[in-house]
């Protein structure tokens, strides 16, 4: 039994990082996806859309062309179009007015389940990763 109470997780922090379902800092976290370049294993953007086996995690890499807030249910939501060049999708942030970094012509990773909604591929509160400025 660990310090925490036997879940395995660090005490400082651990609750949120059993929430994310992900180990804490040093507990065995994969660091070699650091050394891959940023686009890898990323699903082109034209390819994503609800197929038939349902709605997959898909991870996409692009350009953020635009970055708005709006109202949906009447909560704030933070809307960004991502563009690859093969086409875009729209990533949508729920309860968000704002998010550091997040600007048009940033460059960015994300994933999550895509959802088509009036025609247009979207994803709702994805994981994401900023990436470094002058690799835009």
């Amino acid at each position: 039994m660990s310090a925490d109470g036997g879940s395995g997780t660090r005490k400082r922090g651990g609750r949120l990082w059993r929430l994310l379902g992900r180990n804490g800092p040093g507990e065995g976290e994969d660091l070699s996806a650091a050394d891959e370049p940023p686009d890898a294993g990323c699903t082109r953007i034209g390819d994503c859309g609800e197929g038939p086996a349902g709605r997959p995690v898909v991870r996409v890499t692009g350009t953020l062309r635009t970055v708005t807030e709006r109202t949906v249910a009447g909560l704030p939501a933070l809307q960004a179009e991502l563009d690859d060049g093969s086409a875009s999708l729209q990533v949508v942030w729920l309860g968000r007015r704002a998010i550091a970094g997040i600007e048009p012509g940033r460059s960015l990773v994300a994933s999550g389940r895509v959802t088509v909604t009036h025609g247009r591929p979207v994803l709702f509160n994805p994981r994401y990763q900023l990436q470094p400025r002058g690799q835009e």
